[in-house]
């Protein structure tokens, strides 16, 4: 009696780790449905033209989800509705995953639209007159480069020694001509043109709001740390739909969309 049940034991067990293998057997070897995030616009734009098309070559089903802040885009990502996401610069990644306790990771740089200051009343900064009045980016990281990009300009000096990533208003030194800072979410900034003089707005949200970079009264030089990267939760960095992501993005067919799609945008030296 006691060799009949554990025959019986044995085989149920050989049943199940055969049903447990035929199970893993079963499961596809890369996962091929990729759900991608970006901000409306030329962002979400450079996955439509340069992304996608190279993906689905590759078996991807892909489905891009739009925002309209930078918040969402990595609360989503984190949260398991998006596999990645592209809006952000390097900086911004790095300190809205440590605030918000988050683990993603930068997979690959993009293209991003510089920043700059634009204006429907004032033709060049020369006609700056005191007290006029700036829209700026609220979120940290870009705030800190719009008051970097007013002191490359000689608008405003910043206080010596500080950590130009990190600078708010509280850090500004000088500012002779007494400009008033309107501080306001990125989205917002271009329907804030009508009421200041000058607005400082992030690339991506002029240009779905309809301005041209040939339009702003002056364009940032682009540094390396806010070009716009592709993140990832990290433990999917090194899976093999990443590295595909890595290498559309590296690809001479998304150079070619770049240069013909989105001329004037910065760009890492892979697409130089």
């Amino acid at each position: 009696m006691i060799s009949i049940r554990r025959r019986i034991a044995v085989g149920l067990a050989a049943a199940t780790l055969g049903a447990l293998a035929l199970g893993v057997q079963a499961q596809p070897a890369t996962k091929k449905e990729l759900v991608l995030g970006a901000t409306a616009g030329s962002n979400g734009d450079q996955l439509k033209w340069g992304i996608v098309p190279l993906l689905e070559k590759k078996g991807y089903k892909v489905r891009i989800v739009e925002f309209n802040d930078y918040v969402q885009p990595n609360l989503a990502l984190a949260q398991g509705s998006l596999d990645a996401n592209l809006f952000q610069h390097r900086v911004y990644l790095q300190k809205f995953a440590a605030e918000h306790k988050l683990d993603l990771a930068e997979i690959v740089q993009a293209p991003i639209a510089p920043l700059g200051v634009y204006s429907t009343k004032r033709k060049t900064l020369a006609d700056i007159r005191e007290g006029d009045r700036f829209a700026i980016p609220n979120d940290p990281s870009n705030l800190a480069r719009a008051l970097l990009l007013l002191e490359q300009n000689r608008l405003i000096t910043l206080k010596p020694g500080i950590d130009p990533l990190r600078a708010t208003q509280n850090d500004v030194a000088g500012n002779p001509r007494k400009i008033r800072f309107q501080p306001l979410e990125a989205a917002q900034l271009p329907r804030a043109l009508g009421d200041v003089e000058f607005a400082v707005i992030t690339g991506n949200f002029a240009i779905s709001s309809g301005l041209k970079l040939t339009e702003a009264v002056v364009l940032e030089k682009t540094p390396d740390h806010y070009l716009n990267v592709v993140a990832v939760k990290s433990a999917d960095k090194d899976t093999p739909w990443a590295r595909d992501l890595v290498q559309a993005f590296r690809s001479p067919e998304f150079k070619a969309v770049v240069d013909s799609r989105f001329p004037g945008y910065a760009k890492p030296a892979f697409l130089q």
